[in-house]
């Protein structure tokens, strides 16, 4: 048996919004800029990034390696490793995108999809929401299928070699460590 998991906190009120200004929009993201009034009485200005939500997959093969894929990312000039991620697209389920982008990104196929916790990775400044899922007893479908704008290898990692870049601090993208994380948490060691 497991300990009690604690609730979570009593909700606080909600700030009353006094007005937007649409600041940006574009297919990628939108900003807007929030007045609001505290619970002090002042007024603040918040700032809000809009970013669709995205899906992340840990993608299990039916031998029990995990498949990655290393992907240079240009806001920072570096290339690493993580896990199949992408945004739902408008009227798309979070597991669709999550088959397409395990296809597209990996050139892998599932034989089952189990949900992970979701999670806000920037909730302080965006409701964007990532829905997380393991891919269990994937296999090839075919090579990965970047986009334009994406440069990306795959490679297939032991459970050790994971445990071991986790442990070391070694994934850079946080999708791709709370995922793991949550995957190792959830299932057992072999043998």
């Amino acid at each position: 048996m497991g300990a009690e998991v604690p609730e979570e906190p009593a909700a606080f009120a909600p700030f009353p919004c006094l007005s937007t200004l649409r600041i940006y929009d574009s297919r990628w993201c939108g900003l807007r800029r929030d007045l609001l009034r505290l619970h002090t009485g002042r007024e603040q200005e918040h700032h809000v990034i809009e970013i669709s939500d995205a899906v992340a997959v840990v993608p299990v093969l039916e031998d029990g390696r995990v498949a990655l894929i290393g992907q240079y990312r240009y806001v920072h000039g570096k290339t690493h490793w993580e896990v199949p991620a992408g945004r739902v697209s408008p009227g798309e389920s979070a597991r669709d995108a999550a088959v397409r982008e395990l296809r597209e990104e990996a050139g892998l196929r599932a034989a089952s999809w189990n949900p992970l916790p979701g999670f806000y990775p920037i909730n302080g400044i965006s409701p964007h929401f990532a829905h997380a899922f393991v891919a269990e007893g994937c296999s090839v479908a075919g090579e990965p299928e970047p986009e334009d704008s994406e440069q990306l290898v795959r490679r297939f990692f032991t459970r050790a070699e994971i445990e071991g870049l986790l442990d070391a601090g070694r994934f850079a993208d946080a999708f791709t460590a709370l995922c793991l994380a949550y995957w190792l948490r959830r299932t057992a060691r072999p043998g």
